[in-house]
């Protein structure tokens, strides 16, 4: 007992200015993350961090029901505060399981230009439990961003529907609007199950939409989507296998700021906190000689605890997931909309999407909450209260993809600090390798939009200068450039 509660208070120790910070800070989905990661390091009794990939048939759970007639239903007249587009916009539901009531929410944006031609993208934030509707869709890449008074919108010029069909999924059931009938099942929530269900959404989606049956589809993703992404390929990829068809068109995978494998992930966070001068010298020496991140960690060391206790950050004075951004002071809303520009992302943009989402007329407009309750809409549920399970690394999953064909891009904005770069380079060294082409800056705009590179196997990284953990909310001109050239299979441009 004695050892595991020194391994509690160093594991305290190392985090507990995260707490601080999250609670006043950028929404709940950083929150999220931190609260995954503080029940993994405690040994929180039930959740699995033991690979869950085994060959088991995830389509024997999944059922294909009837959609005929559906997708009218989820048209979009037009959501309130909205300016023009020409573009059509759907939203509603998808049951994934039948017998408990759960199903899924999504937003669809068809692609501004050239539909037909254009591929299918999905899009998935992570938490665990938080919703792609509110980042993705309201705050990062999605055609509008929400006014200061929490009832307009503005048209955001550089959406990634300008070079793709964007799908936004609510999952797992119990985040945004996505629910079940049995409660019980948000007991159930982890990894594995967001993946069936995720499947399951998919081939039901793409029953109601089945012109995109044969289309070239892309799954991208950022934060605890490191897991989401590679998870839901994996599913796609082992149920074409078994049915001996292509099922899903799976051609490429793109995750942002990701989680990928718990070990680095954790030891990169601190060498960007030391690298960026958020921590001291000696602070960093001894947490990087003497703590032991890996999964099996039995016991910490008086160094390691003595290091963790000189930790010299005050993470609630900054937003740790973009370390130069300016803070939120105010949850107030305006009378009357602030200028607003994409370019200059508002801190406080969280508050304008959550009234603007709790609204009776845009619920309806979105055909959301059928229940007909009052529902006050929440950007990340607490179903991390009951996270069932979360492997210690996604690297094997990586290597399926790619083994596959599938094209894998990672990225990461250069000023996060939560899941930082040097977490991302670290972790993908696990791959162990070779470089196809060597590190250089690519450009947009005459300017550098960040650095890549390219391994041997289909994977390519890529930094985005001057992003936080959200890049396109920061950087939307370098993450438009970036989708771009993911889906168009091109590299990245030297000038």
């Amino acid at each position: 007992m004695r050892r595991e509660g020194m391994i509690l208070k160093v594991h305290l120790l190392l985090f507990i200015s995260l707490s601080c910070f999250v609670s006043r800070n950028h929404g709940r989905q950083s929150e999220a993350l931190h609260r995954l990661y503080m029940d993994k390091l405690q040994n929180k009794a039930g959740i699995n961090t033991e690979s869950i990939y085994e060959e088991t048939e995830i389509f024997n759970e999944v059922h294909v029901e009837s959609q005929e007639e559906l997708k009218e239903k989820d048209k979009i007249g037009k959501l309130p505060g909205q300016p023009y587009v020409k573009f059509s916009q759907y939203a509603g539901y998808i049951t994934v399981d039948k017998s408990a009531g759960r199903a899924l929410y999504y937003y669809f944006a068809e692609a501004v230009n050239n539909k037909d031609k254009k591929p299918l993208l999905l899009w998935l934030n992570g938490g665990p439990g938080c919703s792609s509707l509110a980042y993705g869709a309201m705050e990062e890449h999605g055609p509008f961003r929400v006014y200061s008074d929490g009832k307009t919108l503005y048209r955001n010029p550089y959406a990634w529907n300008r070079e793709a069909n964007v799908l936004y999924l609510e999952s797992p059931a119990g985040v945004g609007f996505s629910y079940s009938n049995r409660t019980s099942d948000y007991a159930k929530s982890g990894d594995r199950r967001t993946a069936i269900d995720n499947y399951a959404f998919l081939v039901n989606w793409l029953e109601r939409f089945p012109e995109y049956k044969t289309r070239e589809f892309y799954i991208s993703g950022e934060s605890y989507a490191g897991h989401y992404v590679p998870q839901l390929a994996h599913a796609i990829l082992q149920e074409n296998k078994i049915a001996k068809k292509t099922i899903i068109n799976l051609k490429g995978l793109i995750i942002g700021n990701a989680v990928i494998n718990d070990d680095t992930d954790q030891r990169g966070m601190f060498e960007y906190f030391w690298t960026h001068a958020l921590m001291s010298d000696e602070a960093y020496y001894l947490i990087n000689k003497y703590c032991d991140f890996s999964p099996n960690a039995k016991t910490q060391s008086s160094q390691c605890t003595k290091g963790a206790q000189e930790v010299n950050i005050d993470l609630a004075s900054i937003n740790i997931y973009n370390i130069y951004a300016p803070l939120c002071f105010s949850n107030n809303l305006t009378d009357l909309p602030k200028k607003a520009s994409v370019m200059n992302f508002d801190p406080c943009s969280d508050y304008y999407v959550h009234n603007y989402l709790n609204l009776p007329d845009v619920q309806e407009a979105l055909h959301a909450n059928v229940t007909k309750l009052s529902y006050d809409w929440e950007p990340c549920s607490n179903l991390i209260n009951n996270w069932n399970d979360s492997p210690s690394t996604i690297i094997p999953l990586l290597r399926e993809a790619m083994a596959d064909g599938v094209r894998v891009w990672v990225f990461s904005g250069d000023i996060d600090g939560r899941v930082p770069v040097t977490s991302t380079r670290s972790s993908l060294n696990k791959l162990k390798l070779p470089v196809n082409t060597t590190w250089y800056p690519w450009f947009v705009n005459k300017e550098v939009g960040g650095y890549t590179f390219a391994y041997k196997g289909y994977l390519t990284f890529a930094t985005v200068r001057g992003a936080g953990h959200e890049v396109p909310s920061y950087q939307p001109v370098r993450a438009l450039a970036l989708i771009k050239h993911f889906l168009s299979g091109k590299n990245l441009p030297v000038s």
